[in-house]
């Protein structure tokens, strides 16, 4: 199983897409402003969305990327599976397929065969898509949301797991801990300075996640990627997390393998094996601080 970076960023900007990941060629975890990467032929062999949440960076391409697929399949029966909590659905027909906003296609191009059907989800299930399972773990953020993890079907297939939007969750480490986790993709959206905005808010900053390496099992040996940063505080936040690293070597911050995600790469899972391959990787915003090889790739 491999996992494409469509994007990762918390905001737009010049080579900063948001939320969205490709699961081999046929699953979509989230949908940001990242979906715009993909083609035409590769979105049209997309069979299910995962939502994590109904806020525009997740969704933001899904309208135009629905709209696009039914047009490319005009004529013939094609329905996208769009996977989401009840309270995210609803969201999503009364603001954005409203008539109004953009056509309903969850009853287009007929209410029998649309181009989209919505499935609800809650935390603690388990779906699975064409050999792969996807398991609905908890979170805590400002909206109902939830996170994913995602593996083979096959015996002994690590756990790609991602946490979505959210704060410090307890219950999330918990479940984790007890998964054979091959990567975790998890957020840091602001730098230490931004504390308040992001308990407000319920996002994570380097000290809050080097709170949640402490849940971490001690053995734990998988790669950390940290998702989601705003643009602009890019340089803090990595700067904080080496800081942390190199003051708390013992604990789980300094024992974690943490690296900043990049839109474009390529995690793939392979038996045991954790394998990032960096395909186009976009250029920084701005310079970034000397991180040596505290963030250094994880090696194959």
């Amino acid at each position: 199983m491999k996992v494409r970076v469509l994007g990762c960023s918390g905001t737009i900007g010049r080579d900063s897409d948001t939320t969205s990941f490709l699961v081999d060629d046929d699953i979509l975890v989230d949908a940001g402003t990242g979906v715009g990467r993909l083609t035409l032929d590769e979105m049209c062999r997309i069979s299910d969305i995962f939502l994590t949440h109904a806020h525009m960076d997740h969704i933001a391409g899904l309208p135009m990327m629905v709209d696009a697929v039914s047009a490319a399949y005009m004529g013939r029966e094609h329905t996208i599976n769009v996977h989401a909590r009840p309270e995210t659905v609803d969201t999503l027909h009364r603001h954005m397929f409203n008539g109004e906003v953009w056509p309903d296609f969850s009853r287009l191009p007929s209410p029998r065969r649309p181009a989209m059907r919505f499935h609800m989800l809650e935390s603690g299930q388990v779906r699975e898509v064409a050999g792969r399972i996807i398991e609905v773990l908890p979170a805590e953020h400002s909206v109902p949301a939830v996170g994913y993890a995602v593996r083979a079907r096959r015996g002994g297939a690590p756990w790609w797991v991602f946490s979505g939007d959210t704060g410090v969750c307890p219950a999330f480490w918990q479940r984790i801990s007890r998964m054979d986790v091959g990567a975790l993709v998890i957020e840091t959206a602001f730098s230490n300075r931004c504390t308040e905005l992001a308990r407000l808010s319920l996002h994570l900053t380097p000290d809050m996640l080097a709170e949640c390496l402490e849940l971490m099992p001690p053995d734990a040996n998988y790669p950390v990627y940290v998702t989601h940063l705003k643009p602009s505080e890019i340089p803090l936040i990595l700067s904080e997390l080496k800081e942390l690293k190199e003051r708390f070597p013992e604990r789980g911050i300094g024992r974690a393998r943490i690296q900043r995600l990049l839109a474009g790469e390529v995690i793939e899972l392979a038996g045991e094996a954790v394998v990032p391959m960096a395909e186009t990787v976009p250029m920084p915003l701005m310079p970034e601080p000397d991180i040596g090889n505290v963030l250094a790739p994880v090696a194959a």
